[in-house]
């Protein structure tokens, strides 16, 4: 009988956290926004027991910080923050090309790395940007799928989760969105040739120079 009870809780839960993520990493909840029990409770449609939850979940994210015990609020993010990110996205990216070097299906990659085409992907255009961003996620779930880590790929969503927020403070610069879809063509093609040294010293390449543009792109308010 209290499995039958929970099962309602739980998805009311999970309800609440993917929206207030959602809302989080797209600014609509910006850095600083305090959530209100009864307020976030009316308009997630969910009882506060579920909600509180789903803070809870997002308090382990380190994407929402308790103030007090009554006064949770969105948490700030600006460049140390990012550049602390970046120190552990930077440990765990070059272990899992490392890793997909040495375990991952060569015609997976291989195929990916033809994705990643500057002449193909009209990256002028939204409808390019979305594509390339879609062929990102591919690139992710495929080093996940070879890496066959459990704990490495948990960290990674992780760092995603954050991801998602310091993508969004930053601009879209074409030359950089250009650079990026060679560094990971080449990501890529050393997976899919086994070369583990390879795999991982280009991913070192790319996340250094996506911080140093991340970091010249940001809001005035957030160095």
């Amino acid at each position: 009988m209290s499995t039958l009870d929970e099962r309602p809780q739980t998805r009311a839960s999970d309800r609440a956290y993917a929206t207030l993520l959602s809302d989080i990493q797209a600014g609509t909840l910006p850095p600083g926004a305090v959530l209100g029990e009864v307020e976030q409770a009316a308009r997630l449609g969910v009882s506060r027991t579920p909600l509180r939850e789903a803070i809870r979940r997002l308090v382990a994210d380190g994407l929402v910080v308790q103030q007090s015990p009554r006064v949770t609020v969105v948490s700030a993010i600006g460049a140390e923050d990012i550049r602390s990110l970046f120190e552990l996205r930077r440990a765990l990216e070059e272990a899992a090309a490392r890793a997909a070097a040495r375990r991952g299906d060569p015609e997976v990659f291989a195929a990916l790395a033809e994705e990643f085409d500057p002449a193909r992907l009209r990256l002028a255009e939204k409808a390019g940007r979305d594509v390339y961003y879609s062929c990102i996620a591919r690139f992710d779930a495929a080093i996940d799928a070879a890496v066959g880590n459990d704990f490495l790929t948990s960290a990674l969503r992780g760092v995603r989760t954050h991801l998602v927020r310091v993508r969004r403070l930053a601009r879209d610069k074409p030359d950089r969105l250009a650079a990026s879809v060679t560094e990971h063509r080449l990501i890529a093609s050393a997976i899919a040739a086994g070369d583990s040294d390879l795999a991982a010293h280009a991913t070192h390449v790319h996340l250094h120079n996506a911080l140093t543009s991340i970091l010249d792109t940001l809001p005035e308010g957030h160095r």
